[in-house]
């Protein structure tokens, strides 16, 4: 599927991965539909990137929000074509740390944004790319989920989020799988250690520390990056209910 003349959802766009993703597109010539909860960042971007281009605010997790995103995008645009989900959040917490156990509500709430936001975005993304038209090569749309190597090797303090990430891992393939009759395919990207905003709020030398953890390129991985995995995932029909690791082959430690 070509990215050029398309239309793309992306969640969690307007700052981190999400961003990198849009600009991305959006320079590959496609219109794109960004969500975000800072309603600041968005409305930047949409007046940056200009007309090819619609910001909505919204919380994946909840249902409303989502859906006026899909419905701007197929009124304004034509169509969905390409989902991706990078909104996400990992406050590290242990599970039971010196205050005692970790309070219920909060791990509740990285599995409702992480899980339950990406489930949320695919399902109403699909149901829109189950009516495009057929394309040349028999696809109607491509989803783009992301994980993170913590769901494979998840560190102290990373419970909620690990098991928020590896139930994005678990949904890869039964829904490949099942939308493989309406010629959607859906993929997975699992990133390492990659510089974001998260990271750029971190001291320098602990920000080098880190990238110095990873074998190779020995440095954090910058969004554009994985902005251009998205794309070559788009661009390859053959990369289908897949998990890809983009980590610079790091493992990481327990710590």
């Amino acid at each position: 599927m070509q990215i050029s003349e398309h239309t793309a959802l992306v969640t969690g766009g307007a700052s981190g991965l999400g961003e990198a993703v849009v600009r991305h597109f959006h320079q590959a010539g496609a219109n794109v539909v960004l969500v975000d909860l800072s309603a600041k960042r968005g409305h930047a971007l949409q007046e940056e990137l200009g007309e090819r281009s619609q910001f909505i605010p919204a919380d994946v997790s909840e249902e409303e929000g989502l859906q006026k995103a899909v419905r701007m995008g197929v009124e304004k645009f034509g169509a969905i074509h390409i989902a991706v989900c990078c909104a996400g959040i990992g406050p590290p917490k242990r599970v039971l740390g010196k205050e005692g156990p970790m309070a219920l509500d909060l791990f509740s709430h990285v599995i409702q944004v992480n899980l339950i936001g990406t489930f949320n975005t695919v399902r109403l993304a699909a149901e829109a790319m189950a009516t495009n038209p057929l394309e040349s090569d028999g696809q109607r749309g491509v989803i783009v989920m992301t994980s993170s190597v913590a769901a494979f090797e998840g560190q102290v303090g990373q419970a909620a989020y690990s098991a928020s990430k590896g139930g994005i891992i678990s949904m890869t393939l039964p829904m490949a799988r099942e939308f493989a009759a309406l010629g959607i395919r859906v993929m997975t990207i699992a990133p390492g250690l990659f510089d974001t905003p998260l990271m750029a709020g971190l001291p320098e030398e602990t920000r080098i520390s880190l990238g110095k953890q990873v074998p190779f390129p020995n440095r954090l991985g910058r969004p554009r990056e994985f902005a251009q995995l998205v794309g070559d995932v788009i661009a390859n029909p053959m990369l289908n209910g897949e998990v890809i690791r983009l980590d610079g082959a790091i493992r990481m430690a327990p710590r």
